[in-house]
């Protein structure tokens, strides 16, 4: 099995035998944003790339470019920051839910005009995010003859930290502090972490981020790899149990079609689109800028 599985740094040859043994690819998605002072701002991304490399490694397949620009300063995000990031230059790499979604969308036109035969799409970028993702996959899976599953990595992340039968997803804390720690330890430095509470965000630090362990987050890795392993077979299986008579890429202008007739009248209904059970940021806050976009405000 190739050990190169990053699509950006191979050549055509290596690209032809890769899909020829194991036509499933890995998209990574992730963002730049504050995780506490002892992580590198691009965890999101990092982690989940990092995670997708391994797990096409170990079961094959290939690993697309990871997508650093994702959703943020909207809706329930902008509140969320406004209390855990603060008025601090937050270096995000952020873009609102429809531009978001409508690259994936084509992202995925990419992919299936490639002949990939499954396709999982892998977020590291926590908050309702993924559950809108799952959204869409269902509307775009009778367009495309790739089988299509997304899902934020902590739903591979089983049984969760320290085996507490819980599903490890948190922010800047102990679960994604020990998961960065182990796939790219360079991009942790436990040694900015504060050493008072005086009550400050802590560029959104996890409360529970001192009992990080870079061992615990090898283990962590290894249970999504093996995760990821199990639902690629299920998703190559499904497509060889039923292929399609014939294969015949969209082009641009049949994902414009979908985006403006089946997914721009969801839209509004989208989590990442509203405040949900959060309110909006104070009057006076960096986080307020988009509070007036139409469809973003429901509760």
């Amino acid at each position: 099995m190739l050990t190169e599985v990053r699509w950006e740094r191979m050549f055509p040859d290596q690209l032809e035998m890769a899909l020829a043994a194991c036509p499933l690819v890995y998209l990574p998605y992730g963002l730049c944003e504050p995780h506490g002072p002892q992580n590198a701002v691009g965890l999101d991304a990092l982690k989940a790339h990092a995670i997708c490399c391994a797990a096409a490694q170990t079961h094959g397949g290939l690993v697309a470019p990871p997508d650093y620009w994702h959703i943020h300063e909207i809706g329930l995000y902008a509140s969320w920051a406004a209390e855990r990031v603060g008025e601090v230059r937050s270096w995000l790499s952020a873009m609102p839910p429809w531009q978001h979604f409508k690259n994936v969308c084509y992202h995925l036109r990419a992919v299936d005009a490639l002949g990939f035969h499954a396709a999982i799409l892998v977020t590291g970028h926590y908050g309702p995010n993924w559950e809108d993702l799952k959204t869409l996959l269902s509307i775009l899976q009778p367009h495309f003859a790739t089988r299509l599953y997304g899902l934020p990595d902590f739903e591979a992340n089983q049984p969760g930290f320290d085996n507490d039968g819980q599903s490890g997803g948190d922010h800047a804390g102990k679960v994604e502090t020990s998961l960065l720690w182990a796939l790219e330890p360079q991009c942790v430095d436990m040694s900015r972490m504060p050493v008072d509470e005086t009550g400050a965000p802590h560029f959104a630090m996890g409360p529970d981020a001192d009992q990080s362990d870079r061992r615990v987050g090898e283990r962590m890795a290894a249970d999504e790899v093996r995760w990821l392993g199990q639902k690629a077979a299920d998703l190559l299986a499904q497509y060889a149990e039923n292929p399609p008579a014939a294969r015949q890429p969209l082009t641009f202008m049949d994902i414009e079609r979908i985006w403006a007739q089946e997914v721009m009248p969801v839209l509004p209904s989208f989590k990442t689109m509203n405040y949900l059970e959060r309110t909006p940021p104070p009057a006076d806050s960096v986080w307020r800028v988009n509070y007036a976009i139409p469809g973003v405000g429901t509760y």
